[in-house]
Order: C-alpha cells, then sequence, then structure tokens
C-alpha cells in the first residue's frame, strides 16, 4: 500500500461524549455533581447543622431571604454602594490617565502612585478611611474606590503605550489637539485593556467590599451581604450565612456574564481581539 502524499490533509476527529455537549450544559452538570457531593457529605458525616448547612438548607434560606427581604435589601445595598465607589474610582483612574497620556510629569506621578498603592489589599484602607469619614457609608466608598482605581490605571496607561505610533501620527497630522488625540485615537485604540482593566478592577473592589462588611460591619444606616453573613454567625444560623455565600458566587458569576457579553459586542465584534 502506497503512503499517503505529504500534502493530505490529517484526518479530522469527530469530538465524542463530553466535548460534543455545549458549554453551559457541561457546566450545569458539573454543578450538579458538586451539589451532590455536598449534599453526601452533610448527610454521611453526620455533621452538626450549626457547622455546616446541606444544600437544600442552604437553597430554602435562599428563597425565604428574597422573598421576605432579608437578604435581597442587604444585596442591593451592597450592589449600590459597590457600583457609586467603581464609578467614583473609574473617574479618577481616567483622571490619572488622560494625565499621563498628557505630560511627562504625569506619567512619572501614576507610575509613582501604582508602584506604591497598587499593591496595598484595598481593605487595609478602611481603618483610616473609617478615621476620616467616620463608622459611615463613606468609608467604604473611598476604600472600595481606593482599590478600583489602580487595575483601571494600569490597563488602560498600557493600552496607550501599545497603540501604533502610526495611528497617533495620523491623528496629529489631521489637526487634533494633545486631548482630542487621548479622547478620539488612544482611548479608543486602548479598549480591549480598558475592559480588561474594568473586570479586574470589579473583582477587586468586590473582594473589598464584602471584607470590608465583614471585618468592620459598616455599610451605613442599612448593613449590605457581608453585614448580613456576619450578622448569622452571631446567631448560629448556618444556612443563612451559606444563603449569602450562594448570593455573593452567583453575582459573580452574573458580573462576569455581563463584562464578557460587553466585551463580545465591542472589542471582538470590532476585530480589535479575538474571542
Amino acid at each position: 500500500m502506497s503512503a499517503l502524499p505529504a500534502s493530505a490533509a490529517p484526518p479530522v476527529r469527530v469530538p465524542l461524549g463530553w466535548t460534543r455537549l455545549p458549554a453551559w450544559l457541561r457546566k450545569g452538570i458539573l454543578l450538579v455533581l458538586l451539589f451532590g457531593v455536598w449534599e453526601a457529605y452533610v448527610s454521611l458525616s453526620h455533621i452538626s447543622h450549626l457547622l455546616f448547612a446541606s444544600p437544600w438548607q442552604t437553597l430554602h434560606a435562599f428563597g425565604a431571604g428574597w422573598a421576605d427581604g432579608s437578604l435581597a435589601g442587604p444585596t442591593w445595598t451592597t450592589l449600590r454602594i459597590l457600583l457609586e465607589a467603581f464609578g467614583i474610582g473609574l473617574g479618577v483612574a481616567l483622571g490619572f490617565t488622560v494625565l499621563a497620556a498628557l505630560s511627562t510629569l504625569g506619567t512619572d506621578l501614576l507610575e509613582l502612585l501604582t508602584s506604591i498603592f497598587n499593591p496595598l489589599p484595598g481593605v487595609v484602607i478602611l481603618p483610616l478611611a473609617m478615621l476620616w469619614f467616620g463608622i459611615d457609608t463613606g468609608a467604604i466608598l473611598f476604600t472600595v474606590a481606593f482599590a478600583t482605581i489602580w487595575p483601571i490605571a494600569i490597563n488602560l496607561s498600557m493600552g496607550f503605550r501599545t497603540v501604533s505610533p502610526t495611528i497617533v501620527a495620523v491623528g496629529r497630522n489631521i489637526g487634533l489637539s494633545r486631548l482630542r488625540v487621548v479622547t478620539d485615537v488612544l482611548i479608543p485604540a486602548a479598549l480591549p485593556h480598558a475592559v480588561t482593566g474594568l473586570k479586574t478592577a470589579w473583582a477587586f473592589g468586590w473582594r473589598t467590599m464584602i471584607a470590608s462588611e465583614l471585618v468592620f460591619g459598616v455599610a451605613g444606616s442599612k448593613g449590605g451581604l457581608g453585614n448580613y453573613i456576619n450578622n448569622a454567625r452571631l446567631y448560629f444560623l448556618t444556612p443563612r450565612i451559606f444563603a449569602g455565600l450562594v448570593t455573593i458566587a452567583l453575582l459573580g458569576v452574573v458580573f462576569e456574564a455581563v463584562f464578557g457579553l460587553a466585551e463580545r459586542v465591542t472589542v471582538v465584534r470590532w476585530g480589535m481581539k479575538h474571542h
């Protein structure tokens, strides 16, 4: 039998079994299996329900909490404060980055500030924020905004530096001012990095928000999710603790999907990044 010619294409492998299933179905099956392992552990280990809640207890507490508002209220409080702080952090980061794009002094200032503050966990600033703003929403806003500034500024600044010099030169040749070059050329061209910075900043802000509420129990006149979990711990309401954790996890999945959708309808659709 003669050998296949060198130019012959290799046979195409048809995926079988697990890989043929849609991604959402594969993940759904894995989630069901994880719940099964969770239920088996609680049932077979005979662990005290004061220490560990079963999936059904958690789902009951989750549904009841959203039905009577005891979990829904803290969730909306946390999201409201987080969105406000995220907006503040985005505005400050954008200001620093534009200043860095316009002058060497701004570049040096941004590099110095990011090297000092970016490695710091956001929650470290909370005690100082409490001295400045008191045990109030202002302390949470300041702390979360502080945590979101640096990931956005770093990624946006990196995006500016990776823009093709030819594009920048074209903008200058058609008479754009330095500020217009930033707003009309650099920012759109740096959009993939900006989306990455927003996703990272949101994750940092989310963790800082929950940690701040858990450690210090402050979120204005109404408690947020961290405060809800801490109160459930004080009264040994373990299913509520798990319900709060499930809420945090679900919100993380939702916002990851939102950022993924935003990325697909912008930078991927525009050909700036492969999906």
